[in-house]
């Protein structure tokens, strides 16, 4: 029977949760979820000077967005240095590690010396092999014993088999002189006393794991399985950075992309299915694999991710999606929608959501049904609404108020009030969009009639029709 896989999203809350740490979080949420396995937190907080509860909720509370569920409680890591220790100890009592007595004088002497002659400054500690009895009462920090022959292979699922030689990894440092555990030992210690199984992370922790490993190997623990991601770039190749989009994920929330959509391009952002972009939850799920993760660094899209998430929204249910736009106008500290303008919204959001990429695209799209009588028009709009414009509307208005209010009555309405005046319906539709919304770009002049009613409307289209002063 295959062993459960249980992964592990190991943030520091020492700033936001960034979109890289997200997709880490993801891809690790999508493997163990994809597998009936176990999704785990851990908050490495050891940096106790840096770390803040405000950077711990924020991840907290990115992930809660994103639907990123962890199971049992987060771990915090500081809260275990007792046991970090108790390994490093048992090392020392098995004579996988050893006590150091050099000072960070001679350590630097050491270097300077090598790096003079042309050696390895790899530091060599004097006191490996050291008889104990010949330990001076002194401060001391605790180091594994490295293996000095052969060579430590890292079996990764993304980058394949990367092979470190042994004599190009130092006795690192595992307690320090005042006998706190180092990072090192406390991830390895953790993620063994977790039954973490599989380590999904960024490529920039490769060079940890052959250290790692030295861990795991000293105290007879089985290795987990590594999967380094490669890093996201931005659309020029380079790091990315703030100006590329290295935001929180918390500014995503701001700026109003559905959760769904960043879920869909969080996953593609260095993951494949094939050619298939757009992706369900459920598809996620079924398909993510970390043989479909590339060995070359992501790049970060905008357009891209724009394009997904109009998709997502274009294909929520709308009752789920009034609830996502509630939701963010609430996170975001922006006022709520008065019951008439939710009742309208959810009538319209069939001729609203298609075209939308974020919520505040949403809303734009929806103002006509935001606004009040009498209704403004912007500059373009006006144009539109020039005497000869006001007439038409004067004499449309009555019969499309006899009409029956179906699109397709509606429709027959205008087209034959069009001909009759020997226009093309194109020419007609400018002041009505005018008249109803105020803007020049809208949703069909049909569908904005049939979301406002027969009331709204003809009210709106006998307010243009009437010259202002």
């Amino acid at each position: 029977m295959p062993e459960k896989v249980v992964t592990r999203f190991a943030p520091s809350p020492t700033g936001f949760l960034h979109i890289g740490g997200a997709r880490t979080a993801l891809f690790n949420w999508l493997y163990a979820r994809g597998r009936g396995g176990t999704f785990l937190l851990r908050i490495e907080d050891t940096d106790r000077a840096r770390s803040t509860p405000e950077a711990r909720q924020a991840i907290l509370d990115g992930m809660a967005w994103l639907g990123l569920d962890h199971d049992g409680e987060a771990v915090s890591q500081a809260a275990r240095a007792d046991r970090h220790r108790e390994v490093a100890l048992q090392m020392l009592q098995a004579g996988t590690a050893f006590k150091c007595f050099s000072t960070q004088d001679e350590i630097q002497t050491f270097r300077d010396t090598a790096r003079a002659e042309g050696r390895s400054t790899l530091f060599r500690s004097p006191w490996r092999d050291a008889d104990p009895y010949q330990h001076p009462d002194a401060p001391y920090v605790v180091r594994i014993k490295a293996p000095r022959a052969g060579e430590t292979v890292i079996h990764d699922r993304v980058q394949g088999d990367v092979r470190v030689r042994n004599d190009q990894l130092d006795d690192m440092v595992l307690l320090r002189s005042d006998g706190s555990p180092v990072y090192m030992l406390a991830v390895a210690v953790d993620d063994h006393d977790m039954g973490v199984t599989h380590v999904i992370r960024g490529d920039d922790h490769l060079n940890n794991a052959a250290r790692q490993m030295l861990i795991y190997q000293a105290m007879g623990w089985p290795v987990p399985t590594y999967a380094h991601i490669p890093l996201i770039h931005g659309p020029d190749g380079k790091k990315l950075s703030k100006r590329h989009g290295a935001l929180g994920v918390a500014e995503y929330r701001e700026m109003g992309y559905p959760a769904s959509g960043m879920r869909n391009y969080l996953a593609r952002l260095g993951w494949s299915h094939g050619d298939a972009e757009y992706f369900t939850d459920a598809q996620l799920l079924e398909w993510f694999d970390l043989d479909g993760i590339g060995k070359s660094p992501a790049r970060f899209d905008f357009k891209k991710l724009e394009n997904i998430c109009g998709q997502h929204m274009a294909n929520t249910p709308d009752a789920a999606l009034l609830q996502e736009l509630q939701d963010w106008l609430a996170t975001t500290g922006r006022p709520p929608l008065p019951e008439d303008k939710l009742s309208l919204m959810n009538a319209g959001l069939y001729c609203l959501k298609e075209r939308a990429k974020t919520f505040p695209d949403l809303l734009d799209k929806a103002a006509f049904i935001l606004q009040d009588r009498p209704i403004e028009p912007d500059e373009k709009a006006a144009k539109a609404l020039d005497s000869v414009s006001r007439r038409i509307l004067s004499e449309l208005t009555p019969q499309l108020q006899n009409a029956r209010w179906t699109r397709e009555d509606l429709e027959a309405v205008a087209t034959g009030f069009a001909e009759a005046q020997g226009m093309k319906f194109g020419k007609l539709a400018g002041p009505m969009r005018a008249a109803l919304a105020g803007r020049s770009a809208t949703p069909s002049v049909f569908d904005m009639m049939l979301v406002l009613g027969r009331e709204e409307s003809i009210a709106r289209l006998t307010d243009a029709a009437v010259e202002r002063g």
